[in-house]
């Protein structure tokens, strides 16, 4: 039971052997019945933290370290995953498509979101459902959000909030017909040294405003002015979103469409298949996904989404009850 793990650029990759595999679903399998199938019930929340425990020594330690250091470009894909027995169903089509009964794809998904933090969910978003589906949507090819099919401008998952994941995660189902979806991402520690001076102070300066996405509907956003990037000087976190983020000055302005296209420039592509799970480090990287065209015939693209937060007590003003939903 091993895991060959690269970590050279242009991505990391980590290959889940087939002996690792079927481990992964024998743990997986346990979790089904726990809390009667109930991803949202935080007993079957706990089971998953302690069914992370039981997966290979060589895939917590692919995600540990991954955890700790991102590395240069800020994103893994695992592939290899069990998604189970059986045929994948149709994909579902309905807008705010979750999954809140348990699946080995999804309990999967979960406990690597237990082994990078702990899971969590904004209760605006997808009616706070632990394990969200982003599938295209009839009527909303246009929508800049995980329901759209037309290209999706880079961001950081949920900029405007506080509490932002710290960990994003995809896995994927089933892909789209052309094979033509691919989830951009680009990592700050790519570009940092290819800004220009006048850029880089301008960036650190708190002269940006970010609303919240579409998919939050009327959610407030957050009207304190923000710098896109801040911390460690010679490691900055990053905080933007390219359609939702708006720069209060004329320098600001020119500095965010310098990052912009230093991203486009130095992005990596993934084209994720059945099996593989991407994991974005949402405090350094901003992911994106190219243009695809949906036919609404049961076999489009269909990835499940989870989060995860490494200090979940930060967020605890904003969680009822100590639960796993941020209102």
């Amino acid at each position: 039971m091993s895991v060959a793990v690269r970590t050279e650029l242009p991505a990391q990759t980590a290959v889940v052997e087939p002996s690792a595999a079927q481990e992964i679903e024998r743990v997986a399998l346990g979790l089904l019945p726990v809390a009667r199938g109930t991803i949202d019930d935080p007993s079957w929340v706990s089971a998953a933290r302690e069914a992370w425990e039981e997966l290979p020594a060589s895939v917590r330690t692919a995600i540990r370290g991954f955890r700790r250091d991102s590395g240069t470009t800020g994103a893994l894909v695992v592939s290899g995953l069990p998604l189970g027995p059986g045929e994948v169903p149709d994909t579902p089509t309905a807008d705010g498509s979750v999954q809140r009964t348990a699946t080995i794809s999804a309990a999967v998904l979960m406990m690597f979101a237990c082994g990078l933090g702990d899971p969590a969910s904004f209760r605006p978003e997808k009616s706070g459902a632990l394990v969200q589906d982003v599938v295209p949507v009839p009527g909303k090819e246009e929508f800049q959000g995980n329901a759209g099919s037309v290209l999706l401008s880079f961001h950081v998952e949920n900029a405007f909030h506080p509490h932002r994941p710290d960990f994003v995660m995809l896995s994927c189902l089933r892909a789209d017909h052309e094979a033509v979806a691919g989830l951009r991402t680009a990592c700050i520690r790519q570009v940092d040294h290819l800004l220009s001076d006048a850029a880089r102070e301008a960036l650190f300066r708190a002269d940006y405003v970010t609303e919240p996405p579409p998919s939050f509907g009327s959610a407030d956003g957050d009207p304190t002015p923000h710098a896109v990037l801040s911390g460690a000087e010679d490691d900055p976190d990053l905080k933007v979103d390219f359609a939702a983020t708006r720069p209060l000055t004329p320098q600001a302005r020119e500095a965010m469409d310098e990052l912009q296209k230093l991203f486009a420039d130095n992005a990596h592509t993934h084209y994720l298949n059945p099996g593989s799970l991407a994991i974005v480090d949402n405090r350094v990287t901003v992911h994106g996904r190219t243009a695809f065209e949906p036919r609404y015939d049961g076999r489009d693209r269909w990835l499940q989404r989870s989060f995860a937060l490494a200090d979940f007590r930060a967020s605890r003003e904003h969680r009822t009850a100590d639960g796993y939903v941020l209102d």
